[in-house]
């Protein structure tokens, strides 16, 4: 499989969606400027859903699951319940609306895995909630040309914003 191929991308999406979904936006300027951004929002999509709904039933796993050696991993009780709070429901189109934006979606897939919702209805409202996130961002990689080492900087910038936001947030809990 070529670096450079869709199947390559998809297999990416799906990696990145099952995970923390740091990479898509650079992976999307990149591949946008490779392919058709149709192509890139339709396979990127329906990759990183099919990630994202893997990651939603890991977490509905985490948040049910009360053995002691899972806490470390798990999201706490009151960290679901703010969740909760703050978002009534996890409705069908809040999720495709939340995936829409650039906007982080953790909060609703924590209430999503909390409330157990239907993971294919999960997955099918980030497939539609990416499709005009993801165009639009293959269509800027498209017209323009971003160098590979300037992609490679955004991501080592996302990674350690990422390490510091970890390290601070242990250290206040502290």
């Amino acid at each position: 499989m070529h670096s450079d191929s869709l199947a390559w991308l998809c297999v990416l999406l799906f990696a990145d969606g099952a995970t923390l979904g740091l990479f898509t936006t650079p992976l999307l300027l990149r591949y946008g400027h490779l392919h058709s951004p149709l192509a890139v929002a339709l396979l990127g999509g329906a990759a990183s859903a099919l990630g994202s709904a893997l990651q939603l039933l890991a977490l509905r796993w985490l948040v049910r699951d009360a053995r002691p050696w899972m806490r470390r991993i798990a999201p706490s009780r009151d960290r679901v319940e703010a969740a909760l709070a703050r978002y009534p429901s996890a409705s069908f189109l809040a999720l495709v609306i939340a995936r829409a934006t650039p906007l982080p979606d953790a909060p609703l897939k924590l209430v999503a895995a909390a409330l157990e919702y239907p993971v294919w209805r999960y997955g099918i409202a980030v497939f539609l909630g990416s499709l005009p996130y993801y165009f639009a961002l293959a269509y800027v990689g498209k017209l323009i040309a971003i160098p590979t080492w300037m992609i490679l900087a955004g991501v080592a910038v996302i990674v350690l914003a990422f390490v510091v936001d970890r390290l601070r947030r242990r250290g206040d809990a502290a």
